[in-house]
């Protein structure tokens, strides 16, 4: 499926740039608010659009695209997937990459179409329409949290090796920050990159590492060495054929089963000091502002599997009888899915907002937070309300509802967990008091 909208990067480039805002840490690893984040050389907005109707537009004719490639090329499969505990990645993200879908907010010298981060999210929003959360989430891996530090900070070279292949659907990518010992905490990683020469030398490992058994290479945050553990970090790529690396196992999860996900040491790997992402020490910081983006696409991407949820159950239980009536004739059924459309909807809402101030150039690790945090638990409200209504075909392993329910369990760890938006909200808010 060739990419039909280049015209929209004639678009982009004839539009001016806007300041960007970037996160600022401070001593806690709380971003501030007040500081600039810098978009990847070559992104630009584009002015004349009608602020977020998807339905409209570059947007409307994006999401058709993608709707149809869903409908053709990953829907009709993704039970086989699930069944085999992996999808095919390089064949989809080379299909995805065809069509342009892997770098719609990526900068044009590297392959990508230079719309700024709304679209993004417009494809999160429609990969929702994937029957199953894995295949979605090892995507956004490759669009919004192994590439975004990369293609902000990265040098040319680096872009060019390993950005340009990503956006082209050649090489897969994954993100290596989740230790054994060190999950939502960031700052406790222990991985080390040692100097040597004109090499980093690189030991430890990653967990839980989605695309682990299928990625080409890794983002991974390293210590390198520093005066505090919010300053000693880097992002360095590791190309994962690398003498050294080990794909230990590939994981057995409660839900995701379609995603591969990996635990993956390193013993004396070797790779360049330039491919090191920025600047030594700033690892840290580059991977709080990765994060905001991350966090917009893991709220967003729930939307529209949550209403397929919700649509699904109506009609189910507009069709089962008991007691000589529809399930759906219950007042009760009725109120509550009316309830969670309205918990949905508030939510887009919410991430539409953040969105709008993300583009604007401004902070949002606050906004961010909150829609993380809010499609987390709407995700297990909603799977757990409807999975009741469908009874006893609900707890079938294979029913949609029991798929779902599995799947989402992971939106409220994953990325950030409940509790780590709950404490970045609270600091935020001014709500812990002072000296704590």
């Amino acid at each position: 499926m060739p990419c039909p909208w280049r015209h929209l990067e004639a678009a982009a480039r004839a539009s001016p740039p806007r300041n960007a805002r970037c996160a600022k840490q401070s001593e806690d690893g709380v971003p501030a608010p007040t500081s600039a984040i810098p978009r990847p050389p070559g992104v630009r907005i584009l002015e004349d659009k009608d602020m977020l109707d998807f339905s409209q537009g570059e947007y409307g004719m994006l999401r058709d695209a993608l709707r149809r490639l869903i409908a053709e090329e990953i829907n009709p499969y993704v039970d086989e997937w699930e069944e085999a505990r992996i999808f095919p990645a390089h064949e989809v993200m080379a299909k995805l990459g065809e069509a342009g879908f892997l770098g719609l907010t990526k900068p044009e010298a590297y392959g990508g179409l230079g719309l700024d981060y709304s679209y993004g999210v417009m494809m999160a929003e429609t990969l929702g329409e994937i029957r199953c959360g894995a295949v979605p989430m090892a995507i956004g891996v490759q669009t919004d949290m192994c590439t975004p530090a990369l293609a902000r900070f990265g040098s040319d070279e680096l872009r060019a090796q390993f950005l340009a292949p990503a956006i082209a659907g050649e090489m897969v990518g994954c993100i290596g920050v989740s230790e054994p010992e060190a999950g939502s905490d960031v700052a406790a990683i222990r991985t080390t990159a040692r100097k040597d020469g004109d090499d980093y030398v690189i030991n430890g490992g990653k967990m839980w590492i989605t695309n682990g058994m299928q990625a080409d290479w890794m983002c991974c945050l390293a210590n390198t060495g520093g005066d505090s553990r919010h300053r000693d970090k880097s992002l360095i790529v590791v190309p994962l054929d690398s003498k050294g690396v080990e794909r230990s196992r590939k994981l057995h999860k409660l839900g995701m089963w379609s995603s591969d996900t990996a635990q993956i040491f390193f013993d004396d790997v070797r790779v360049p000091q330039s491919f090191r992402v920025g600047e030594e020490g700033e690892g840290f910081r580059y991977q709080m502002i990765q994060f905001q983006e991350e966090r917009l696409w893991a709220a967003a991407v729930v939307i529209r599997a949550l209403e397929r949820l919700v649509k699904e159950t109506a009609e189910y239980t507009g069709q089962r009888q008991a007691f000589g009536a529809p399930l759906l004739s219950k007042q009760v059924i009725q109120f509550r899915l009316a309830e969670l459309q309205t918990e949905i909807e508030a939510l887009r809402a919410l991430i539409y907002r953040a969105t709008e101030h993300y583009v604007a150039g401004e902070d949002v690790t606050r906004l961010a937070s909150m829609a993380k945090l809010k499609a987390g638990r709407l995700g297990r409200e909603v799977t757990d309300a409807c999975l009741q209504y469908w009874g006893g075909q609900g707890y079938m392993w294979e029913s949609e509802p029991a798929r779902q329910f599995r799947d989402a369990r992971l939106w409220s760890i994953g990325g950030g967990a409940d509790e780590v938006m709950l404490q970045i909200l609270s600091r935020m808010d001014g709500f812990v008091p002072e000296g704590e």
